[in-house]
């Protein structure tokens, strides 16, 4: 069975996109009880607001990638401070607003990428034009780093209430 579900989730590189922007924004929904003091995975320094900006920014690189491959041209250099930088404001509160915010940008970045995948064929997502990844892997790369960055921070309580914007 494990095989099986293996290669389903291989065939949909588009549901591995947005199954993991639900899996971040399910975590997502308990940051609102972290208590301020930042978290540490693999030597580095997570909050819920960093694992927001780097899920993001995660996102747009790879995007940004797969775009200027599919139109013949070489990706941007990534310039991106990364998950070695905390920022003062990865440093803030989490708040409902907050959520609501990375609900916003990450369910459309998401359908972005859903979106494109999807007009993809198969020879187009497993021998994707330029050097790196083919854009099958691609996609799976960028599910699994939300999921890593998602999990930096885990889960922290009960989860807000989506309805609950006081």
């Amino acid at each position: 069975m494990a095989l099986a579900a293996g290669l389903l989730e291989r065939d949909d590189p588009a549901g591995q996109i947005t199954k993991a922007v639900a899996r971040v924004l399910d975590l997502a929904a308990t940051w609102t009880a972290w208590n301020g003091r930042p978290l540490t995975r693999d030597g580095r320094v997570y909050t819920p607001h960093k694992a927001i900006r780097r899920v993001a920014d995660h996102m747009v690189d790879h995007l940004a990638e797969l775009e200027a491959r599919l139109a013949g041209q070489e990706p941007q250099p990534d310039h991106w401070h990364g998950s070695v930088t905390t920022t003062p404001a990865d440093l803030v509160p989490f708040t409902t607003e907050d959520l609501d915010e990375a609900r916003s940008r990450l369910v459309r970045l998401g359908r972005i990428w859903d979106d494109r995948l999807r007009t993809l064929s198969d020879a187009q997502l497993d021998r994707s034009p330029g050097p790196g990844w083919s854009f099958r892997l691609l996609a799976a790369h960028v599910a699994g780093s939300l999921d890593y960055y998602a999990g930096a921070v885990g889960s922290l309580g009960v989860a807000a209430d989506p309805e609950d914007q006081s």
